[in-house]
């Protein structure tokens, strides 16, 4: 049997609504019912519910008013208590009688006044002697002590059973030493009476219940109320709907702060609940009124409707037969007219909608020649149907040449051992089966060299599959270079690490036979090793930074002398392995520079150390400067032969290695690159020449700090 959802699904089916065999008029009559019925039920189900939550909003409060009122009926109890209790203390009778000790009289007395006026019990008690009591019989001993704790107002709860009781006590003066001062004290008693009263008073039945009584009862629908009432310490409303009313509970207290009893009031929930009911019923009728009069407004409304609809509808049939001379009728609603209207354009559309597609046509035949990568499309056949200009470009032949050829004889990849890859890692069978697919391959046309490329295929689409070829010839070579960089850097540190190993192994062999002067050289040879890893590491990192723009100058006053005694402490070890003399010649007038001290000091390490690495062991280096206009002209000069290329600005280009053996291993070519760099962006320049004595001169112009 089908659920109702699929009896709701609006499809064709069995079991299911079929919009194929309906009219538009009953299909719009049903929907406008539908939804006026959905609407009114979902306000009347909205309204019950807010009157439901205001039902018991109002019963809530029925109940705490009435219990509010009986607290403040009791009060009112109390005070008149204690006014008769005062006046009857002030009677001449009573304190006479009470003088001259005539206890029968008193205890006639005392009846006679406790008949009167609701009052339950009398009492007339001193401390230390048997009380002399009146009315009915009360649990005296609680009474007592409780008027010893509360004072002249009493609220009492008997400890064994009985109702709870309210009274008050006043002092009869003193007689004499045999007739000391005495307590009267009244009672009444919070009876079934008493709440009968109250019950009339508050409009709902009112319960008074004696604290000992309740706690040792058994628990009842009405316990966790008064137990929610009792700890909270105030008045207590909720909904039972076991015996079905609204009930509250308020906790009576002794002045003493000990519970007396609880004041529970009821209301009938079907007393609240009755109006709820009587609305319910009128929403249920006038939502089917209006469902009924919706029903007969949508029917007519849809006839009228559907009229001009199925005018178009006949319309639309011829001019979907190729009739495109039928026209189209106007009328109806603005919605249905709209459509009218603009089926009358789409049928002067159809006329220019050749020409548009020929206009379409050329505008993605432009695309295509225009694409920065090539294109091309081939058939299930991979024979080529399509070639843009990039790609014909690439192979190296025409479009029109390519055209019908198998792709494979047009691009002729070559795999590993020259073994072409058509049959066995094409990215144009990948793409059939995995709907695209992406390979690196090294083309081979037949005009011009061979070109790494990484061709992406789509999957196939009407018999034709469009692949994008992207060259990465020069990516291929800066892969290679940098592997190149990679390899040398690898090289440049474990030279001086497999001279600083060698090293250490020697000088611990011959830690204890070793001459002082062998130790010395062993560790000068230590020193020099790294000192040359901390010139190459320095050189890298500075190379990232500026190579990322991150290379910031902190801007000050310097003095150059400074700097070079700097670079000289750096490159120390490596003066004293080769046994080579610094001569620093910069003269005592010499202005400072504006630059940053770090970066300049690491600019004459690295001219340094390049001149102690080219001039001949036991030469001497030489360091000096002259003052230019508003610049300073510092130089660095050593005795070697130099460098052949060394007029070629290339020697200052990054990565630059000399194109003869050098005295030493080959460096990273960062030093003279990371030179030039950081003096230009100080604003001067850096070259490089031969002294007319044959000497290798590197000098770097730097703009003089201005006098402040």
């Amino acid at each position: 049997m089908p659920n109702w959802r699929e009896l709701l699904t609006i499809a064709p089916g069995p079991g299911r609504l079929d919009p194929g065999r309906m009219s538009l008029g009953a299909l719009l009559g049903g929907i406008n019912v539908l939804l006026v019925v959905l609407v009114i039920g979902g306000i009347s189900w909205v309204a019950v519910d807010l009157l439901g939550d205001l039902a018991d909003d109002q019963g809530m409060a029925r109940v705490q008013v009435a219990g509010s009122s009986v607290r403040e009926d009791i009060r009112e109890i109390a005070d008149a208590t204690l006014l008769a209790t005062r006046a009857m203390a002030e009677r001449p009778t009573l304190q006479r009688l009470w003088r001259e000790q005539r206890v029968r009289s008193l205890q006639t007395y005392l009846k006679r006044i406790c008949q009167a006026d609701t009052i339950t019990g009398c009492a007339l008690a001193v401390p230390g002697s048997p009380p002399i009591l009146a009315g009915r019989e009360l649990p005296w001993d609680d009474i007592l002590d409780a008027s010893a704790e509360q004072g002249e107002r009493l609220l009492v709860a008997p400890t064994a059973s009985g109702d709870p009781l309210v009274g008050a006590a006043a002092t009869v003066p003193a007689g004499s030493s045999e007739s000391p001062a005495a307590r009267l004290i009244l009672i009444r008693a919070l009876d079934a009476e008493t709440a009968a009263r109250l019950s009339k008073r508050a409009g709902m039945a009112v319960r008074l219940l004696n604290y000992n009584t309740f706690a040792d009862e058994e628990a009842d629908n009405f316990t966790p109320l008064h137990t929610v009432a009792l700890g909270n310490g105030r008045l207590t409303a909720a909904r039972l709907d076991e015996p079905g009313v609204y009930a509250s509970s308020y906790p009576l207290f002794a002045s003493t702060g000990e519970p007396v009893g609880l004041i529970e009031t009821r209301l009938p929930v079907a007393t609240v609940e009755s109006s709820v009911d009587a609305l319910i019923r009128q929403l249920a009728l006038v939502a089917a009124l209006l469902g009924l009069l919706a029903g007969v407004a949508g029917i007519a409304l849809g006839r009228w409707v559907a009229r001009p609809v199925r005018q178009l509808t006949l319309a639309a049939s011829r001019l979907g037969q190729g009739d495109f001379s039928t026209s189209i009728p106007a009328g109806g609603a603005a919605e249905v007219g709209t459509l009218a209207r603009t089926m009358e354009d789409m049928r002067r559309s159809l006329v220019d909608l050749t020409g548009t597609l020929r206009s379409r046509d050329a505008e993605a035949q432009a695309v295509l020649d225009g694409i920065v990568e090539g294109v091309y499309a081939v058939d299930r056949d991979r024979r080529i149907r399509y070639l843009n200009p990039r790609a014909a470009e690439l192979l190296g032949i025409s479009a029109v040449a390519a055209v019908g050829k198998f792709c494979g004889d047009v691009l002729q990849p070559r795999g590993d051992g020259g073994v072409r890859p058509c049959e066995t890692d094409c990215p144009i069978l990948k793409a059939r089966s995995t709907g695209s697919a992406r390979a690196t391959e090294r083309l081979a046309p037949g005009s011009g060299p061979s070109r790494t490329t990484v061709i992406t295929s789509s999957g196939m689409v009407e018999d034709l599959q469009v692949q994008v070829i992207r060259d990465e010839t020069e990516l291929e070579g800066v892969r290679r270079a940098r592997d190149s960089i990679l390899a040398n850097i690898s090289h440049e540190f474990r030279t001086p690490l497999a001279a600083q190993l060698a090293s250490i192994e020697l000088l611990r062999d011959g830690l204890d036979n070793l001459d002082p002067q062998a130790r010395r050289d062993l560790v000068l040879s230590l020193e020099r090793g790294t000192v040359r890893l901390t010139r190459l590491i320095d050189n890298l990192l500075e190379s990232v930074r500026i190579e990322s723009g991150q290379l910031g100058l902190r801007r000050q006053s310097v003095a150059l002398v400074d700097v070079v005694d700097q670079a000289r402490g750096l490159i120390e070890a490596l003066l004293i392995q080769r046994r080579q003399t610094l001569v620093v010649d910069l003269g005592e007038s010499l202005p400072a520079i504006d630059g940053d001290s770090p970066r300049l000091t690491q600019v004459f390490v690295n001219l340094l150390a390049n001149a102690s690495k080219f001039a001949p062991e036991g030469s001497t280096i030489r360091v000096g400067a002259r003052v230019l206009a508003g610049q300073v002209e510092a130089w660095v000069e050593d005795e070697g032969s130099g460098a052949p290329d060394l007029a070629d600005s290339s020697i200052f280009d990054r990565f630059y290695r000399g194109k003869d053996e050098e005295p030493e291993p080959t460096g990273l070519g960062l030093g003279l690159w990371i030179v030039k760099s950081i003096v230009e962006r100080h604003g001067g320049q850096v070259s490089a020449g031969r002294t007319s004595d044959g000497r290798t001169r590197f000098s770097v112009v730097l703009p003089a700090a201005r006098p402040e």
